[in-house]
């Protein structure tokens, strides 16, 4: 296994390091990604894909997308302007050279680390002679300066100077670990010393407009031993929360978590990627510091989280509305934000809650994001990605190659490679098996080295094998065996999920013995004197589980969600007769069964029974009829085309909405003036008000107080006599209203003409807005509508008559 650490460097440093931590550590260590290798199954297949297409995607796009020109820009050895949206792009490149870097513990090539080298060459010469490194200040452009401000730090809160820093100190200990090489460290470590410099009590005392620095400046203290950086990152989450202390106006609020200092905090508010990396830093500051202030709130926040404000798939952060935590039990579907970073973050906190406390109910938080919320964040070719996840779709979401806000691709690429090192953890003399992976380990228990085999077709399977080998005879530890929460009778360890019928079949051998067990904090222990070639075998019965939700989630209410392992389904419509899927019934009688699948999407289990589909008959009335449903896994959904998705499927038919019959305007094909997401007008899904962003909707923004149009083509010539209206208007968080006014025209003899009404246009909100007029006879209805000033305008629904 690869570790090409400077060796007598890392002799300077370990002395430094150990001294720095004497009062304060982590419970359990991870065990170095070097030291972990995925083999033959689901995550050696995801590894390889992201070695072999993400990493070498994520430098492509970066040259492609602007973000190589803006480091020219600003060292003048290219001529032009800092070229991309965002002031924070200089930190998907170091998130890139993270990724990179993780990959080159385990895999010597030549080529991406001279690629990385000659990308921290360039980045060294946007440093400037203090230390400061920002490529959107040092380029030359007035557009980008004016977002920014006009000197440095001048409006933190969205210039992300610190944000950027931050991903470039996790950058540099990862490409330093990973190569012995300090160029990137000593940027880094002259940087961070410009910041302490910067920001003290004597000095700038306003905190970081987007978190992440925090976790930056610990991890530079881990691999350097000064403390000076620990401090800081603790200064920074100090002087925190000044909204009781400033002007509503110059605070920086729940957003951006501003509100209340950290340690006053016990409810997850504001942007939800802001808030689990600050809740990450924090649980740092918890372990590393021995602070039992930031201890008790994360503990804290973290049942607020897990409790009131966790998806089933294990994404936070409901609303696309400041990409934000919604209120508790406010946890919409087919709006859900989920932010794959968000996800990410999630998991970086729950990984470093286990560390501090040992107990695995994080771990089973981790698990459940890892292989749903997170992985449906990037196609399973490696190359596409997700930014939110919903958990309903109407066939409007597809993954794309890059975004202009390209935060989750390079995210994404760094939490894969970096994952071996999640797979155990070490206490002293206890070695924690946290995940279960196929996988060859080298473990140091007390100064002595352990090999693990690990040998199992999870998550398709619940059979987990495992080789112990000792260096020597033998040797004495206890080996832990993490017990998901979901085999053991519960989703997670709060009330906000459970199994519909609860069961728990665990079973384990030693040596082919079975064997009597208990469970502690999640975990089997076994101690005993290991010797080569000793066996555990771990058996977790595999069931179709229906998970019904907490009664104060309202958007779940009548539902169910199905569950096999840690993996959550969804039923797609292309699996489900090619049509709606947001109108079956699966009730409590219907059997589930499970198949492996190797020819369908890279290989899956999937799940398949029978459901009742209800509809309209063309007399109104109600309809059902059973049919085939098939299930897969939620990560795998939006691989074969865009359409109907669902991961909630109604239990009690009372909570049906059925479709309409297959009506005139449903028929129909709509264009627009402008937008996307025209089809979303005739799709038949009501709101339940104008700002219900649980169903899809039609808008123009951002284009503010324009006359814009939306034009209805029938399949035929019909008659029509009247036209009703469902505006979309999210007063309160976005920018869209209902109109000013608006009117019918139809097409006639290739000329537009204008309906003869016969009652006033209405313009109302959270109802229906209605015209009627004498009827016409046309192949086309035009609508045009004047927007408010200053103010887009959209459409939920329109009806014919």
């Amino acid at each position: 296994m690869r570790n090409s650490l400077n060796l007598s460097l890392f002799i300077i440093l370990i002395p430094l390091m150990i001294y720095s931590q004497e009062k304060g550590r982590y419970l359990y260590d991870p065990v170095q990604i070097e030291n972990v290798l995925f083999t033959d199954g689901f995550w050696q297949q995801r590894y390889e894909t992201n070695r072999n297409i993400t990493v070498p995607h994520l430098f492509k796009q970066i040259k492609k997308s602007g973000r190589l020109d803006n480091l020219l820009f600003a060292t003048a050895e290219k001529d032009g302007e800092y070229c991309t949206r965002y002031p924070f792009d200089d930190s998907d490149i170091f998130k890139s050279i993270e990724a990179a870097s993780y990959v080159l513990m385990q895999n010597e090539d030549e080529a991406l680390e001279s690629l990385i080298d000659s990308l921290i060459l360039l980045i060294s010469k946007v440093q400037t002679e203090d230390g400061y490194i920002y490529s959107a200040r040092s380029a030359p452009s007035e557009s980008i300066k004016r977002s920014i401000g006009t000197e440095r730090w001048s409006n933190l809160q969205w210039s992300h100077e610190l944000y950027n820093a931050g991903h470039l100190y996790e950058a540099a200990v990862a490409h330093y670990s990973a190569t012995g090489k300090r160029e990137l460290l000593d940027v880094a470590v002259k940087n961070a010393d410009m910041v302490l410099n910067t920001f003290n009590p004597d000095s700038l005392q306003i905190p970081p407009g987007h978190q992440e620095i925090e976790i930056g400046l610990v991890k530079l203290y881990r691999v350097t031993g000064n403390k000076r950086y620990l401090d800081q990152a603790k200064y920074f989450l100090d002087i925190r929360g000044r909204g009781e202390e400033l002007d509503e106006r110059e605070s920086w609020g729940e957003y951006a978590q501003d509100h209340l200092p950290p340690v006053e905090q016990t409810e997850a508010v504001g942007h939800a990627v802001r808030a689990c990396y600050m809740f990450s830093s924090m649980t740092d500051i918890a372990a590393l510091m021995n602070n039992d202030d930031y201890k008790n709130a994360v503990i804290l926040l973290w049942e607020n989280v897990t409790g009131k404000k966790l998806y089933v798939t294990g994404g936070v952060g409901a609303t696309g509305s400041g990409e934000a935590f919604g209120d508790s039990y406010d946890l919409p579907n087919a709006s859900a934000y989920n932010e794959t970073c968000s996800s990410i973050a999630n998991m970086m906190w729950n990984y470093r809650m286990f560390r501090l406390s040992g107990d695995s109910k994080y771990l089973d938080v981790f698990e459940r994001t890892l292989y749903n919320a997170f992985l449906s964040g990037v196609g399973m070719e490696g190359n596409l990605f997700f930014y939110p996840n919903p958990l309903v779709s109407y066939g409007t979401q597809s993954r794309t190659e890059w975004f202009t806000c390209a935060c989750c691709p390079p995210n994404i690429a760094r939490f894969i490679a970096s994952l071996p090192a999640k797979v155990y953890a070490v206490n002293g003399n206890n070695v924690s098996v946290n995940l279960y992976a196929s996988n060859k380990a080298e473990i140091e228990v007390e100064g002595k080295t352990v090999s693990i085999e690990q040998i199992t077709d999870y998550p398709w399977k619940g059979d987990v094998g495992l080789k112990i080998n000792p260096v020597g005879k033998s040797q004495h530890f206890k080996l832990q065996l993490r017990v998901p929460g979901w085999a053991q009778e519960h989703p997670f360890h709060c009330d906000l999920y459970s199994f519909e019928k609860p069961s728990s079949r665990v079973k384990l051998l030693i040596n082919g013995q079975q064997t009597e067990f208990k469970i502690v904090n999640g975990f089997i222990p076994i101690t005993r004197d290991w010797k080569s070639g000793d066996q555990v075998f771990l058996i977790f019965a595999m069931d179709v589980s229906r998970v019904i939700v907490n009664e104060k989630v309202e958007a779940d209410l009548g539902k169910v969600a199905i569950q096999l392992g840690p993996v959550v389904y969804c039923a797609e419509w292309v699996d489900n007769g090619k049509e709606v899927v947001n109108n079956l019934l699966l009730d409590e009688g219907t059997n589930q069964v499970y198949t492996f699948n190797p020819g369908l999407l890279g290989g899956i289990n999937t799940i398949t029974g029978t459901a009742l589909n209800y509809h309209y008959l063309s007399d109104g009335s109600v309809d059902k009829s059973e049919q085939d449903l098939t299930m897969i896994p939620y990560y795998s959904w939006a691989h074969r085309g865009e359409g109907e998705m669902s991961v909630w499927l109604v239990r009690d038919s009372s909570y049906i909405k059925p479709r309409n019959g297959p009506t005139l305007i449903y028929k129909s094909t709509v264009k627009a003036s402008s937008g996307e997401n025209y089809t979303a007008v005739n799709d038949q899904l009501e709101p339940d008000a104008s700002g219900d962003e649980s169903v899809p909707f039609y808008h123009w923004w951002p284009n503010k107080g324009t006359e814009e149009w939306v034009e209805i083509d029938f399949p035929d010539t019909a008659e029509v006599s009247g036209v009703e209206i469902y505006w979309f208007d999210d007063t309160g968080w976005g920018e869209c209203r209902i109109p000013v006014s608006w009117k019918v025209m139809y097409m006639d003899n290739e000329t537009w003409r204008e309906v003869y009404a016969t009652n006033p246009y209405t313009v109302l909100k959270d109802v229906y807005s209605r015209v009627y007029f004498e009827t016409v006879k046309t192949s086309s209805l035009r609508i045009i509508v004047q927007s408010q000033k200053d103010y887009a305008g959209g459409i939920h629904e329109i009806k014919l008559k």
